[in-house]
């Protein structure tokens, strides 16, 4: 049993990508520029077998956020309308945790190469777990909220990070 009282986490290795400055709100399957997880010598037997799956969860550590997380926010994209916290996706959160499904384009001895990630370069990496068909995919998943918003079609695209014009 873990002791709760104080609690850290181990980095894992650091994510690289093209993104300075400016990242996008959401993974981006079609980005240019590379993407990988560059992991850390002592956790590289980990990765045996991950190569046999498609996807990924990716779990990383927010540290450029600056802002303080307030319980209710209004999404950028959502016409002002104002929701708790937890029931969006921003990343000003009080545990500053990322968490983005990508893809696996190769693997190397130390490099995980995925699809676009929305992260900074440099970000630390806390953790992968493997996106597995059926266990992770929910057939009855729905839009919550988003659902009243109005155009899905538009909103799929802020939704899913998608740079468009409208």
């Amino acid at each position: 049993m873990h002791d709760i009282s104080e609690f850290k986490f181990e980095q894992i290795g650091v994510i690289n990508t093209p993104f300075q400055d400016h990242a996008p709100y959401q993974p981006v399957d079609t980005e240019d520029g590379e993407f990988c997880l560059s992991v850390f010598p002592p956790f590289l037997e980990g990765l045996k077998e991950l190569d046999q799956f498609r996807y990924i969860y990716v779990l990383y550590f927010a540290h450029r956020i600056t802002q303080k997380p307030e319980m209710m926010i209004s999404p950028p994209w959502a016409k002002h309308k104002k929701v708790g916290l937890f029931s969006s996706r921003s990343p000003n959160r009080p545990n500053p945790i990322g968490l983005s499904v990508v893809s696996i384009k190769k693997i190397t001895e130390t490099r995980i190469y995925t699809s676009g990630l929305d992260v900074f370069d440099g970000t630390p990496l806390l953790d992968i777990k493997p996106y597995i068909k059926d266990l992770d995919t929910k057939a009855d998943a729905n839009y919550g909220w988003v659902e009243g918003e109005g155009d899905m079609d538009h909103l799929m695209l802020h939704i899913k990070g998608i740079p468009h014009d409208y």
